[in-house]
């Protein structure tokens, strides 16, 4: 089973009537937000496939009508092949999951990055603003994107540099694009691995898939949140509304009480 389908494995299976259960879908120029009916919302990164729209394919089917789905049906759409879709499906499991809060530490995953990464070989799975501090600590450092800045190395080059990392951070776009499982086959069995990032489920689901650290966000104010993911928001604006919480959760408790 692939990772998409184990974490909708771990979703309730109801409520299964059409509508129920949804509020609110949002779709900003960034972000993607799901809201539940019983308050409960969940955030992932908009990503945007633009030989759909090119081609004259709705990059979102049933735009308009999404609120009247069941939450469930829509976290079903993380399946999708169209990468608007797969990231409302993405938003909806993150706000349809039970995350246990006990479990977590409110710690950035820069922070577990520059520890488990000093002085050592490190890959980071698209470019977070951190990245001249992780390269500064690290012994080689290589970053993968997509749409490379200077100094990164595009996506296609991931065969080549992942094998050779002790450390690879990956975002968790990458539930998004369904590249997931093909960046966790590349790692060594030894090497750290940590899924970061917004869209990041905050479900040990993740560890049975080879990671050691997730980091993610809880969404603490929808109200907040969604205004501002309708108004074109970055996450570093969203994350200074205060309407959500960075939370790391580990498989190795030292880890988790570094």
């Amino acid at each position: 089973m692939s990772i998409i389908d184990d974490l909708l494995a771990t979703l309730p299976l109801s409520p299964l009537r059409v509508g129920g259960g949804v509020r609110e879908v949002r779709m900003g120029a960034f972000w993607a937000a799901v809201l539940l009916e019983d308050g409960r919302c969940g955030l992932a990164s908009a990503l945007r496939g633009d030989d759909h729209h090119h081609h004259g394919q709705d990059p979102v089917r049933e735009a308009g009508h999404l609120h009247q789905r069941s939450a469930r049906e829509l976290a079903e759409s993380a399946r999708s092949d169209s990468l608007l879709e797969a990231s409302v499906g993405l938003a909806a499991i993150n706000a349809l999951l039970d995350v246990d809060e006990d479990a977590c530490v409110e710690m950035n995953a820069e922070q577990v990055i520059l520890e488990q990464g000093a002085g050592k070989d490190v890959v980071v799975v698209g470019h977070f603003p951190f990245i001249p501090r992780v390269r500064e600590a690290a012994r080689q450092l290589w970053v993968l994107e997509k749409r490379p800045s200077e100094g990164d190395l595009p996506a296609e080059a991931a065969a080549d540099v992942i094998p050779q990392a002790d450390v690879v951070a990956i975002t968790g776009t990458s539930l998004i694009n369904h590249t997931f499982e093909e960046l966790m086959a590349l790692c060594r069995p030894d090497t750290f691995i940590l899924v970061l990032g917004p869209t990041t489920p905050l479900s040990p689901i993740l560890f049975d898939h080879g990671a050691e650290v997730i980091s993610g966000t809880l969404v603490t104010d929808p109200e907040t949140v969604l205004r501002y993911v309708s108004q074109g928001a970055s996450f570093r604006q969203i994350k200074r509304s205060k309407g959500v919480r960075l939370l790391t959760l580990a498989r190795d408790s030292q880890v988790r009480n570094s």
